[in-house]
């Protein structure tokens, strides 16, 4: 590979993955005990870093048509928003339940721990209009496919899901049969 920029130092021969996985920071036992959580915000307090990363998710996607980029609370949202202007699309929140303003279409999931709701404004995605749902990880994707759901809810088509991170040995891939997946780094 040729030379990289990550904003703080010129780095020789290392792949994208190799620069974006120096950036995660493993934080055992978070949100409980036994789950090891990947912290991106060392990949986006670093202006190269971030651009690549949304510049890998872009490129993936470029040269088909996509109209809206659906990102998911909360992660999902620096992702997708930086995504969609990079691809000239639009942007459509995904959120958790009861804090959109007006009209809305909900879906529920399961958790390992219990349910929860996600939902999207009922008017932010027109028939027919292509969608690219993006987050910033693909566990066990409980969260993909209820934003899958609430996409073809209103009319929408999802042309792919793409994430920053994908906890391979979770099988969220499972949940999200049929459909187009790109991960930038996978653990």
């Amino acid at each position: 590979m040729g030379v990289g920029y990550t904003g703080r130092c010129v780095i020789q021969s290392q792949t994208l993955s190799d620069r974006l996985r120096a950036l995660v920071r493993d934080v055992p036992d978070f949100p409980r005990p036994g789950i090891v959580f990947r912290d991106i915000t060392g990949i986006l307090g670093d202006a190269g870093a971030f651009h690549d990363a949304v510049e890998a998710i872009s490129a993936e996607h470029r040269d088909h048509r996509v109209d809206l980029v659906a990102g998911i609370e909360s992660r999902g949202f620096i992702i997708g928003g930086a995504v969609a202007l990079a691809m000239g699309a639009g942007f459509v929140p995904v959120r958790k339940g009861g804090r959109l303003p007006a009209a809305t279409i909900a879906e529920a999931y399961s958790l390992e721990y219990g349910e929860a709701v996600i939902e999207v404004h009922a008017d932010a995605i027109a028939s027919g209009q292509r969608v690219l749902i993006v987050d910033d990880l693909l566990a066990t994707g409980g969260t993909a496919r209820a934003t899958i759901e609430l996409v073809k809810g209103v009319g929408g088509e999802v042309h792919a899901l793409a994430f920053l991170i994908e906890l391979v040995a979770l099988d969220g891939r499972a949940k999200l049969a049929g459909e187009q997946i790109h991960a930038v780094l996978q653990y």
